[in-house]
């Protein structure tokens, strides 16, 4: 006698084919496109999309066009970028940005993500991080300790050596990246905002979770 078993039906990726770790803020909304974390203390927000479409992103293997994209892109806001590179999550080539966008009235709001493109949708990981209260003061301190050791140069009217894109001199568009935004000085400002996103970031690359569904999705070719 036969036996006729049912064939298992196939589970289509959604928003939570892709886990990110508890990081123990509190969970502000949830639809089927993203879920929104925020830390109020550090002014801080996550939020995990899932794109159930043909992803928008132009390449996740040229990296040099990627640096143009991103660049462009944070300009068109008056921002600038600080890190645009290709990492691999689980396998996958994903894309990660860092930019940094003006607030209205003053100081920064810092944006890290992380792309992770299919042939037909996608995911992103992006945490903002926004400067409140005093701002300016990572700035101060490590622009007076530049100046005084000659690294940068300041008169009434300019400063040399301090703003410039990470990967282009020569490009002046927008808020360029200054030097005191460079990573190796966020083990001494940990509370502030960029050192948090950067950490982040970095930390949910290393932890995060694909379910069974996501490795079976068909790559993303560009």
């Amino acid at each position: 006698m036969f036996k006729f078993f049912k064939k298992k039906k196939k589970i289509k990726a959604n928003l939570h084919s892709v886990t990110i770790p508890d990081q123990g803020w509190i969970r502000v909304s949830e639809d089927k496109e993203a879920i929104r974390w925020v830390n109020q203390q550090q002014s801080a927000l996550i939020v995990l999309h899932f794109f159930d479409k043909d992803p928008d992103l132009p390449t996740a293997q040229d990296l040099d066009y990627l640096k143009k994209f991103y660049r462009n892109i944070a300009a068109a806001s008056n921002g600038g970028t600080i890190e645009t590179d290709i990492i691999h999550v689980h396998n996958i080539p994903c894309v990660k940005t860092i930019i940094k966008i003006p607030q209205q009235e003053t100081g920064m709001a810092y944006i890290a993500s992380i792309t992770i493109p299919f042939e037909n949708c996608s995911y992103v990981v992006k945490i903002q991080a926004n400067e409140i209260g005093i701002t300016g003061m990572r700035d101060a301190l490590i622009l007076d300790r530049l100046h005084k050791a000659g690294e940068v140069e300041m008169d009434e009217e300019t400063m040399k050596n301090w703003f410039e894109d990470p990967y282009d001199p020569d490009f002046k568009e927008g808020t360029l990246m200054n030097k005191s935004e460079l990573e190796k000085y966020d083990h001494e400002f940990p509370e502030h905002p960029l050192s948090i996103a950067r950490s982040l970031i970095r930390s949910i690359a290393a932890t995060i979770i694909f379910k069974k569904e996501i490795k079976e999705l068909p790559s993303f070719k560009k």
